[in-house]
């Protein structure tokens, strides 16, 4: 498969100008202006007009729940799959599974399955071993030997802290976790990364803070999610930042309804502070917990109703980050793809460079509208419409 996008505005996510991209098989073999590709008619090349189009790196997703997730209202609550479609209509060519509340209905067995079925359509997917419980459920007999010896698992997650629903993990077991973890990935190549559920309660990140200061793990073992769920929570997860940890902003598509009912912190605002107080910008990730539960809670802890994590409000807080907070386009955009690559150690991904993977979202330049999502060198949308289908997706 060869696959010429011509004249696009390339965002590698530094901006690059204005540039054709040659895709050969499935990796991006040049960049630059007016390139060739002929093969006497032997192979097809395919063209696309990237003529006022911004052309990014394909979206990396580093916390959706491909299983589903939910369940604290009862069975009925429980979340649905993740499809193909789901993930590459919004531009996701690279996806990282995790189990939440419920690793009892929901296990390793099946979250590798799943990640293995949408690397089979054609996407890419890893996996964190574990969820929200400690000690943590893997495959193996141990989340050493889960993350060294299962090729997709990158890492443990999302292990629960400072919410009513976590296992109340002990200082000493969280330690062990961040430790096993961090020697597993050493001795694997793999990033080795805790991910951790943040959740409402005013301890906020003592047990990250413990491990970082009462040991020798550093804050790069950790990426801490949902950080800007309430106010006070997101301005010590700026702290975090600001000791040299990557904080990881939960999207939201309903936003405009939870500002209503409590404080959560908009993506691009948050964002904008970050950068404001001189944060690196390769401090930061922006994930959609898609599929997940969104359950409301009284102040009893009583479960009252649930909504569900979208996929689509990646490109809606890349989009609202340019057009509300003034925050260039290769600053927003590393949020979802060259950061979660680097902190995750995805390799050939988040970038659109030579030898990198043929990954392309290509956003029109004055909306940042998805027009055409290409995955591992394969055209999977063109001109919004999908492509490639999943088994189930219909047609």
């Amino acid at each position: 498969m060869v696959t010429i996008i011509r004249n696009a505005s390339v965002y590698q996510p530094e901006y690059a100008g204005e540039k054709d991209i040659l895709i050969l098989g499935d990796k991006i073999a040049a960049i630059g202006e007016n390139l060739r590709a002929d093969f006497g008619g032997w192979v097809k090349v395919e063209e696309i007009n990237g003529r006022d189009m911004a052309a990014v790196p394909g979206f990396i997703d580093s916390h959706e729940h491909i299983l589903g997730g939910g369940g604290e209202g009862g069975f009925h609550t429980r979340t649905p799959e993740a499809s193909l479609k789901d993930l590459i209509l919004n531009g996701i060519t690279t996806v990282v599974g995790c189990i939440g509340t419920d690793g009892t209905g929901r296990d390793m067995t099946a979250l590798l399955a799943k990640a293995h079925g949408l690397e089979n359509e054609g996407i890419t997917a890893f996996a964190y071993t574990g969820s929200y419980q400690v000690p943590v459920h893997t495959l193996t007999d141990s989340l050493m030997k889960d993350i060294m010896m299962l090729d997709k698992v990158i890492g443990v997650g999302e292990i629960a802290i400072s919410d009513h629903r976590s296992s109340q993990p002990t200082f000493e077991e969280f330690a062990r976790i961040a430790a096993d973890t961090r020697v597993a990935g050493m001795l694997s190549g793999k990033a080795g990364i805790v991910n951790v559920h943040l959740g409402d309660s005013p301890r906020k990140l003592d047990l990250i803070w413990r491990v970082i200061r009462e040991t020798e793990i550093p804050a790069s073992q950790f990426l801490p999610t949902h950080v800007n769920r309430n106010a006070a929570l997101f301005d010590e997860c700026l702290d975090f930042a600001r000791e040299g940890g990557t904080i990881d902003f939960t999207g939201n598509e309903d936003i405009d309804y939870w500002e209503t009912i409590c404080d959560e912190v908009r993506v691009c605002k948050g964002i904008r502070r970050l950068l404001d107080l001189g944060i690196s910008s390769d401090r930061f990730t922006i994930s959609s917990d898609g599929q997940g539960s969104l359950p409301i809670f009284n102040q009893k802890g009583e479960y009252e109703g649930i909504g569900i994590g979208k996929a689509s409000c990646l490109l809606k807080e890349i989009r609202e980050c340019v057009q509300k907070e003034d925050i260039p386009l290769e600053i927003a955009i590393k949020g979802i793809t060259s950061n979660p690559a680097a902190i995750l150690k995805l390799e050939n991904k988040g970038h659109i460079k030579e030898g990198f993977d043929g990954d392309i979202c290509l956003l029109t330049r004055d909306t940042l509208e998805l027009k055409t999502v290409i995955a591992k060198g394969r055209i999977m949308v063109r001109d919004g419409v999908q492509q490639v289908f999943g088994t189930f997706d219909g047609r």
